[in-house]
């Protein structure tokens, strides 16, 4: 990561700060119990830190061997702009490189124009042959 003040740890994010970076960045709000048990799946992390205060989060969850997801990536509108969400997918990309068995599919659900940060990465449209598709239980 080139920004000095902050820096990177391959690791799951505290509960609190899950909770509060979904909530700033617009994303999905969960319970604690809820996120509580669904951090229990993290398989790989990337927590950015500015001195003590998490300011980004990343994670890959999945089967362990054959799908695997890219979610929860947020970082601190107070801190975006500073390339932190491009080194939370280079470190979330290093484990996936370096861990995953060959032909393992690794999804991501991009919001937009997220999605220009993702094809950096090689990941691609699967549309027309496959789209995009999600149930939340009411």
């Amino acid at each position: 990561m080139d920004q000095p003040n902050y820096r990177i740890e391959p690791q799951t994010p505290p509960l609190e700060d899950f909770l509060r970076l979904r909530k700033i960045t617009g994303l999905t709000v969960y319970s604690e119990e809820a996120a509580k048990e669904g951090l229990k799946g993290t398989i790989a992390a990337a927590t950015v830190y500015y001195g003590e205060q998490v300011v980004g989060i990343g994670r890959l969850v999945g089967d362990g061997g054959c799908v695997f997801v890219i979610c929860d990536i947020a970082v601190d509108p107070a801190h975006q702009g500073n390339g932190l969400g491009k080194a939370i997918m280079a470190s979330l990309m290093d484990y996936v490189q370096n861990n995953l068995n060959s032909k393992a599919y690794v999804t991501i659900i991009a919001d937009l124009p997220a999605d220009k940060l993702y094809e950096q990465f090689g990941f691609e449209a699967t549309a027309p042959d496959s789209i995009g598709m999600a149930y939340r239980v009411p």
